[in-house]
């Protein structure tokens, strides 16, 4: 009489399916990650084109308030620029991403970030930046709430950090004002080799009589002009904080998405209470 065989598993077969449910648990994790909208209370989406057409400096993309271009995850914000054509306002943009403004203003303080830039791309420009809380710019949040009574650059621009994608492991630090901005002389910057590796504190520390910029406690920049006078120190009123992702006119066609990450954002008044933050936790 035949005797029938047990069923048995080849080894190759056994250790095929383990890798492939170690593949699989890992997707899943990475698909299951905890992802949920910014902090609404805190954070304003400004998506409202400025002239109607496009963002400033002939930029490419679309702000959104996708949860694909701005979201926290596992403890951090993070901003996305994305290659995908999206058509809003009735205009059709190569790019996507996010601006956020603070839904918080004030006067004199510290601003603390802790973040880590996108791989560079030349064309990608992310920045942590503040603007006046007065500023006449169509869409912002202070504008849609009645302020807006002074014109860029009369109104001041304080630029805490912009990481230049064509410009590799810099922090820059600028300045605009109505006695220089755009191409402005008031700026400074320093190396950072693991500027998009690892995570940095970029701070502004501001009074009344200078703005100093710098990275993990070193400082690279101090605006100090002097004589102050509405040319060149709009700086004694309100400020509200900015993080955006920009894609410049001329971009690296490689370029596909990038992440501005952020860890935490804390402004402290002159004395050095904490009054503002989002941990985002």
């Amino acid at each position: 009489m035949q005797r029938s065989r047990k069923n048995q598993s080849h080894p190759l077969f056994v250790a095929t399916l383990i890798n492939l449910l170690i593949i699989f648990s890992a997707n899943t994790s990475a698909t299951n990650e905890s992802v949920r909208p910014v902090d609404s209370t805190k954070w304003f989406h400004q998506t409202i084109l400025p002239n109607g057409n496009s963002w400033f400096n002939g930029e490419l993309q679309h702000y959104t308030d996708q949860i694909t271009n701005s979201f926290v995850s596992n403890g951090t914000l993070k901003i996305k620029a994305i290659k995908e054509y999206t058509k809003l306002q009735g205009v059709t943009k190569e790019f996507s991403s996010a601006r956020l403004n603070s839904k918080f203003a004030f006067t004199y303080g510290k601003v603390e970030v802790r973040a880590k830039m996108p791989e560079s791309y030349g064309g990608t420009w992310p920045a942590i930046w503040m603007l006046s809380k007065d500023i006449n710019e169509r869409g912002a949040y202070f504008q849609q709430l009645g302020f807006g009574k002074s014109n860029w650059p009369d109104c001041g621009e304080i630029d805490i950090l912009e990481f230049w994608g064509r410009i590799p492991e810099v922090a820059q630090s600028a300045v605009h004002t109505r006695s220089s901005h755009g191409d402005t002389i008031n700026l400074g910057s320093q190396q950072i080799p693991s500027i998009s590796s690892k995570f940095h504190v970029y701070y502004l520390d501001w009074n009344k009589d200078f703005l100093s910029f710098g990275v993990d406690n070193i400082e690279h920049y101090k605006y100090n002009p002097k004589v102050k006078n509405q040319m060149t120190w709009p700086f004694d009123s309100d400020q509200y904080l900015l993080l955006n992702f920009a894609i410049e006119r001329n971009i690296e066609p490689s370029f596909e998405n990038g992440i501005l990450e952020i860890d935490y954002v804390r402004i402290y008044d002159d004395s050095g209470v904490l009054i503002w933050s989002d941990e985002f936790n």
